[in-house]
């Protein structure tokens, strides 16, 4: 029985090789990426704008930091901490196109200077140890397969005293809110993905892969196994989302 669960993982809620799940996700952002900005918007009803807002204003990147955000995608964690003073920016990404994407925001947002963009994954970071002083990652942690690689990752490339911070969608905390949100989920988002981005199965599986991921303590109790200390957590709208912090001391 272990060795069956050692050997599979999550997609949604389907069961997959371990093996296959990354190139699955990657298919999915290859296809959403397009489209990924206008989703957003509509997903969330423009709330991931504040959301990311209060992301990077805890992270609180000043001018002598280098921010490492992984699963970047198209940059609006990295742009804004750029905006907010945060000296050197590292965009990672699995995704090819998502960090296309993202290059091509920063030219025409002329915010090129002071960003570095690197396609890799965030299970194995090809940073020394000790160089950075930030790490983020913005709703990408539950897309990973081995969720505890990459934590232990974070706290490897962190120098010390530094923190990494998560911003993921989480387990609501308002019981009468929940049969709107998931018919919201299930319903309205494959519906819209179909529409807007003629993908409505990729939008089926990241509502799926919400509901599936670590609720609030849980993934405090990863990210201290990982070895960070003083770990907390700030629900967002009533626990829809939750950014979890955690330090290097």
């Amino acid at each position: 029985m272990l060795r069956a669960m050692t050997q599979t993982t999550d997609f949604g809620f389907r069961e997959v090789p371990r093996d296959a799940k990354a190139s699955m996700v990657r298919e999915v952002f290859d296809s959403v990426a397009p489209k990924y900005d206008v989703m957003n918007d509509l997903m969330s009803l423009g709330l991931h704008r504040a959301w990311k807002q209060a992301f990077v204003a805890a992270i609180g990147a000043g001018p002598g930091d280098t921010l490492l955000d992984l699963a970047a995608g198209t940059g609006d964690v990295a742009f804004l901490a750029r905006k907010r003073g945060a000296g050197r920016v590292i965009l990672a990404d699995i995704n090819a196109a998502m960090l296309g994407v993202g290059q091509g925001r920063a030219l025409e947002k002329g915010l090129a200077s002071g960003l570095d963009f690197v396609c890799c994954d965030a299970e194995h970071i090809p940073l020394p140890s000790r160089s950075v002083e930030k790490v983020s990652m913005a709703f990408g942690l539950r897309n990973c397969t081995d969720k505890d690689a990459v934590l232990r990752e974070g706290f490897r490339v962190l120098r010390p005293g530094g923190r990494m911070h998560v911003l993921e969608f989480s387990k609501l905390e308002v019981a009468a809110l929940r049969p709107l949100y998931d018919a919201w989920s299930f319903k309205a988002l494959p519906a819209i993905g179909q529409r807007i981005a003629q993908d409505g199965d990729s939008y089926q599986y990241l509502a799926e892969s919400i509901r599936m991921f670590p609720d609030q303590p849980t993934l405090a109790g990863m990210f201290e196994a990982a070895g960070f200390e003083r770990v907390s957590y700030r629900n967002l709208s009533g626990g829809i989302v939750a950014i979890h912090t955690g330090w290097k001391l």
